[in-house]
């Protein structure tokens, strides 16, 4: 009998983090539960106390020629690179995708903002005169999607999403739609972000730094999406199968308890619970799921504004083969999102 999680399968996976680049370093991080988070220098913010998930063990120059590097912003290089990873964890490349049949959905909060400052820094220092035409092209969130799809040959839809911390869910329900209306065969879909020493300084202006912005990182957590049948017609190997996916604008009050009820369709059976975003600081959520083992990579990687993508890609490698997985996000003041897995391929015995 068909079940929820026979349509649409995840084939692959990638990440880029505080815990370093691939999966194996995400894999450690989350069977020994330390912290990869590090002290930001006393010279970013004048002060100490602070910490932050940089993905310190990236390098451009490991990954591509250092002038190709140039023309990208940070988290286009997260995105170039991850898009890669994730095709290759798949197995597939150039030669074995159609790609007017394969897209690429990403969440992205803070992505090309290094660009911006310095694109627009030299303007109002030196007017019209000060601008530096090679560096617009990435002052816009949609950068990273945009250049791993021209690096990778991505032509099916590419959407970014850039809405609070829930960008990569945002991405992620588009993607499965993309599917399930017949649109693509495979998607790239996930979230990406940068963390510099300007925005540190911002968020501690907004008094954020105790707050939403308090451990904040940056990488990015990318996952291959496909229909199961072109999954399977290739031969491919199946992580995971994807089911239900429902979303809530906001919690109303007085009316919380059916918001979370419409939000959880009813009580689901769940094996492992990921939280990402403000999830875990919604109580009705927590107090629904106490008996389900929890899994929180924010106190190990960070907190960004797309962790979503890789909260799912640690969701992934934690859910045993046949388990069934939760995912919930949130943001503050809404939205809220709640995807279903299954481990494994799922319609092995």
């Amino acid at each position: 009998m068909a079940s929820e999680f026979d349509n649409i399968v995840v084939t692959g996976l990638a990440a880029i983090s505080a815990a370093g680049v691939g999966l194996e370093p995400l894999r450690e991080a989350l069977a020994d539960g330390v912290s990869r988070l590090s002290p930001v220098p006393e010279e970013v913010l004048g002060e100490t106390g602070h910490f932050w998930g940089k993905a310190t063990a990236f390098r451009a120059a490991d990954h591509m020629p250092p002038l190709k590097a140039r023309k990208f912003d940070r988290a286009s290089l997260f995105a170039v690179v991850a898009t890669g990873m994730a095709l290759a964890d798949a197995g597939l490349d150039r030669a074995g995708l159609d790609p007017v049949r394969t897209g690429i959905m990403l969440g992205c909060g803070f992505g090309g903002i290094a660009n911006s400052e310095e694109f627009l820094r030299g303007y109002f220092t030196n007017g019209s005169e000060g601008l530096v035409p090679m560096l617009f092209p990435n002052t816009v969130p949609n950068a990273p999607a945009s250049n791993a799809s021209i690096e990778h040959g991505l032509k099916g839809p590419n959407v970014t999403f850039v809405q609070r911390f829930c960008s990569a869910e945002s991405a992620l329900f588009m993607a499965r739609h993309i599917l399930e209306e017949g649109r693509a065969d495979v998607m790239v879909v996930g979230g990406v972000d940068e963390l510099n020493p300007m925005q540190m300084r911002g968020f501690r202006s907004m008094g954020q730094l105790f707050r939403y912005a308090g451990g904040f990182g940056e990488g990015a957590g990318l996952l291959v999406l496909e229909k199961a049948d072109h999954a399977r017609r290739r031969g491919a190997r199946i992580i995971a199968g994807m089911g239900h996916a429902r979303t809530v604008g906001q919690l109303v009050p007085g009316s919380e308890r059916e918001g979370v009820a419409r939000l959880l369709d009813g009580q689901p059976a769940a094996e492992l619970v990921s939280l990402s975003g403000t999830a875990a600081d919604v109580t009705l959520l927590a107090e629904r799921l106490s008996d389900v083992p929890r899994l929180e990579i924010a106190p190990l990687t960070g907190r960004s504004l797309a962790m979503g993508g890789l909260a799912l890609v640690a969701h992934l490698l934690t859910l045993p083969a046949g388990a069934n997985g939760l995912h919930l996000a949130a943001s503050p003041e809404g939205p809220y999102y709640a995807f279903r897995l299954r481990g494994g391929d799922p319609v092995q015995p």
